[in-house]
């Protein structure tokens, strides 16, 4: 028996003796479960106690440091972007390795804290100041589909705006997460002794998720994922983001530039296989242009599967499960040469995209499927095609696109699908700023409505009011 134990014995011994029934209560230990890896922990108790007493240092180090931590997070991902993005494919084996590098250099785009910004009043009765201050510690859930690119992403946002994090990784997708985590933990705390602002859990599992779910001492979550993940971030009681699904519908009329939109939908829909929760998913073209919006795709270099193919692909690709049709995992990310294997096709290397015409009962249509296969819908007009598309995007409010020239038909669309993301004569990926403008994120809360997530997202509103003191006029 140790000593400090010995005492606490002999004192509630005495206590006892006196008669008051009193019990000794002893300071709890701090929590055991870090590791020797930093921003590594087996335990959600200690990381989060690792996090929420780097929060405090860091929002003693100001803004200045901040935005230096960020560009430092910037720098090590684009420097290791073609060796992490070979890491992450390796381990979760889902998407192409060219786009899953150009996930990570494209972290040079995300806002920082050049994002914040206080709003002064100033009157008669004195003045205020509207800041943007920090939540403390972020319970953080990742996908599996952009691990490396969502974490680095959320952490120049969160810590730009002075929080911390505990996260838990999608398990398919830990090994590659960790490693970045502790690259960033390692280079922050040698630079500015700042350590460790991003704290992981290791293995991640369900139990460690609803553990930091329900933790006292993380007021906010930012849960990026699928349809079951969003649902669980959205009960708890506390502040929660949430990056839900989406099935974006594509709309062409027949005063679109066909070529144009060919183009942009092979970009979009096959950038790393679909995996983007912006990706053209489906697409409903008038069918006065039907035909020669397939010749376009052809031309473009998507591959056109024929209908007995598509038959095969569908089944091979869904299976029905308690009155609905479940995606099959084997076929998700994957390259369009493997669903060409699926179902007895020699898909050329160097193909972007499958497509093909179906019907809008087919489940590629309704299903949210993240593979390089688009169906194409023939729409007696564009009236049509508009209520198929807000069918179809389920009332996501994430993404949808529409090809066409007339303003008063792309005002309409944009007004009534009332999603976070809405692209007219571009690929979905311009809502990110890849052929358009603005800046990305890989967390696009649609659920919660926060929309393209950036260091403002991850703040509370604080105002300070000075009565009748510091106006100089």
């Amino acid at each position: 028996m140790d000593q400090k134990q010995l005492i606490a014995d002999v004192v509630e011994q005495v206590l006892s003796r006196l008669g008051g029934g009193a019990t000794l209560v002893t300071a709890k230990a701090e929590p055991s479960g870090a590791t020797n890896r930093p921003g590594i922990f087996t335990t959600v108790d200690a990381a989060v106690e690792a996090a929420w007493k780097a929060q405090r240092r860091l929002a003693e180090a100001g803004l200045e440091t901040r935005d230096k931590i960020c560009k430092l997070i910037k720098r090590l991902a684009l420097e290791n972007a073609k060796e992490w993005g070979r890491i992450e494919l390796e381990e979760t084996k889902v998407g192409r390795l060219d786009h899953k590098i150009a996930k990570l250099e494209l972290l040079q785009k995300v806002p920082g804290v050049e994002f914040l910004r206080t709003v002064a009043h100033s009157g008669d009765q004195g003045i205020g100041l509207d800041e943007a201050a920090p939540w403390g510690v972020i319970g953080v859930i990742t996908p599996v589909t952009h691990s490396v690119p969502t974490l680095s992403a959320n952490a120049i946002s969160m810590i730009a705006a002075g929080n911390t994090m505990v996260v838990n990784a999608h398990p398919s997708g830990a090994k590659c997460l960790a490693l970045a985590v502790e690259t960033y933990n390692r280079a922050i705390a040698k630079e500015f002794e700042l350590d460790p602002l991003i704290c992981v859990i290791d293995p991640p599992t369900l139990r460690s998720a609803e553990e930091i779910f329900q933790h006292p001492r993380i007021p906010m979550l930012v849960a990026t994922g699928g349809p079951a993940v969003a649902r669980a971030a959205m009960k708890q009681t506390k502040r929660a983001i949430v990056a839900g699904p989406g099935n974006p519908p594509v709309v062409i009329d027949e005063t679109a530039d066909l070529d144009v939109a060919a183009k942009a939908i092979i970009l979009g829909g096959g950038f790393d296989n679909n995996l983007l929760c912006i990706g053209e998913k489906e697409v409903f073209v008038v069918q006065s242009v039907f035909d020669k919006m397939m010749e376009a795709m052809r031309r473009a270099g998507a591959i056109e599967l024929a209908d007995s193919a598509i038959v095969k692909l569908t089944d091979k690709a869904f299976k029905w499960h308690n009155d609905h049709y479940a995606v099959q995992k084997e076929l998700i990310g994957k390259d369009p040469q493997v669903l060409g294997e699926a179902v007895g096709l020699n898909i050329p290397g160097g193909t972007d995209l499958l497509f093909g015409r179906t019907d809008e009962k087919n489940p590629f249509v309704p299903e949210e499927q993240m593979m390089p296969f688009v169906p194409f819908v023939p729409v007696r007009d564009f009236d049509h095609g508009l209520e198929l598309a807000i069918e179809n995007e389920h009332g996501f409010g994430h993404t949808a696109i529409i090809h066409s020239n007339n303003l008063e038909r792309i005002t309409r669309m944009g007004r009534v699908m009332n999603t976070t993301i809405f692209v007219a004569n571009g690929p979905s990926t311009a809502g990110l700023g890849i052929g358009g403008e603005g800046y990305p994120s890989y967390s696009i809360a649609t659920p919660t409505g926060e929309g393209i997530t950036t260091p403002l997202t991850f703040t509370r509103f604080r105002r300070m009011g000075i009565s009748g003191s510091l106006r100089m006029i």
